[in-house]
């Protein structure tokens, strides 16, 4: 796999799998994931972090009052669930979070090959799945700069596990944040009239631009929501697909966003029509990452004209990827694969043909190097506070 950067191109040297994990659930138990998964079915397992911290989820539910929910305005509100990754001090007999909780699992069994339809109908234990971060651990103390992560179209934030913890074992604390009513499922501490404990998502393969516009301007919304409940400023953010659309154009709308990154996401509202960060340009630094797998016309154009603008933007290519190499499934897909459950040709269209070893680490240094020059973790042996940015 090499990663392409115009004018030239460089490689990126093979090395071993690292980040792993995922969140949800405060509340896990040593038995609420199974060790071996149901039966026949395989066990996935998420590549490990590499940093030198471990890592501790706290899952948050957040209610904006000052809005309806755009998919299912009888709700009232906006409803967000949002999952922090921290730095923690080392809890090895804490349990390690499960990527779904079995409520979560159940539902997207039955709509990961609908959402994704490359993915098996059958024969996967979502349920089984363990992350790397561990569930109460006790934060290290001290403020850190604030990642918020913005997960692709019709994916759960769960999606982005391994990058997510990776980056919080480097340093970052890292938010993670669900769009409800586009994520395949969205899962609440409880049900209520206007809506089930676990919501899915009502987004269809027939997306036009009025839903698409919907989303990226709810989701923007959402992003910047979630810095004014927990009081962050200047902070990055990340996103895959559309989660990278919001990313980018949140950053043109609100000062409080220091840098961002944009995994494969379009910058433009489906119909031709650019975003407003595409025609302006950006005086922040914002990096455009994306595959030869998934490149297009449209990519190619609302990116260019970004770029065209004399401002601190760069766009990268990982060769011999594809879109979903950004997620988890850059280190699902293939054992789904060697387990029998995919096809060759499902594994290419969503990760393309690069070993993960390779992958993997490949996304994770791309995204971790970006931010450390832009929004820098502290150095051991540096005092607290001397020349930290703020965050939490």
């Amino acid at each position: 796999m090499t990663m392409s950067s115009a004018p030239g191109r460089r490689s990126f040297a093979k090395g071993a799998l690292a980040g792993a994990a995922a969140l949800f659930p405060v509340t896990a138990t040593p038995g609420s994931a199974s060790a071996s998964g149901r039966r026949g079915a395989p066990l996935l397992r998420l590549p490990a972090p590499t940093g030198p911290y471990p890592v501790g989820a706290r899952v948050l539910h957040l209610v904006d009052h000052s809005r309806d929910d755009p998919w299912e305005p009888g709700i009232g509100v906006r409803e967000l669930m949002v999952t922090v990754l921290r730095p923690a001090a080392p809890c090895p007999g804490l349990p390690r979070v499960p990527q779904l909780t079995p409520g979560a699992a159940g539902v997207f069994a039955s709509l990961a090959h609908l959402v994704r339809p490359h993915l098996p109908s059958a024969g996967v234990d979502w349920a089984a799945t363990l992350t790397h971060a561990r569930a109460g651990a006790p934060p290290l103390p001290g403020r850190r700069p604030v990642l918020v992560y913005s997960p692709g179209g019709g994916d759960a934030r769960t999606t982005g596990c391994s990058l997510a913890i990776d980056l919080a074992s480097h340093g970052w604390t890292v938010v993670t944040v669900d769009h409800p009513g586009d994520g395949s499922q969205v899962e609440f501490p409880d049900e209520r009239p206007e809506r089930d404990r676990v919501r899915t998502t009502v987004l269809r393969p027939d997306l036009d631009a009025a839903v698409f516009r919907t989303m990226i301007d709810t989701r923007v919304a959402d992003l910047r929501f979630v810095l004014d409940a927990l009081g962050l400023d200047r902070v990055g953010v990340y996103g895959h697909s559309a989660g990278g659309t919001a990313a980018a154009q949140a950053l043109h709308e609100d000062r409080r966003i220091a840098a961002a990154v944009n995994l494969e996401g379009y910058l433009d509202r489906m119909d031709g029509e650019l975003l407003p960060v595409a025609l302006r340009g950006t005086d922040r630094p914002l990096l455009l990452a994306g595959t030869d797998g998934f490149r297009d016309a449209r990519l190619d154009r609302s990116w260019a004209a970004l770029l065209a603008h004399a401002g601190p933007v760069a766009r990268r290519q990982l060769d011999g990827t594809g879109h979903w190499v950004f997620t988890d499934y850059a280190a699902l897909v293939p054992q789904l694969h060697e387990a029998g459950l995919m096809s060759a040709a499902g594994r290419t269209a969503m990760v393309g043909r690069a070993d993960p070893r390779v992958t993997v680490p490949a996304v994770r240094g791309l995204v971790r190097s970006f931010f450390a020059r832009h929004l820098p973790t502290r150095p051991a042996g540096v005092p607290r506070g001397a020349g930290r940015p703020r965050g939490r």
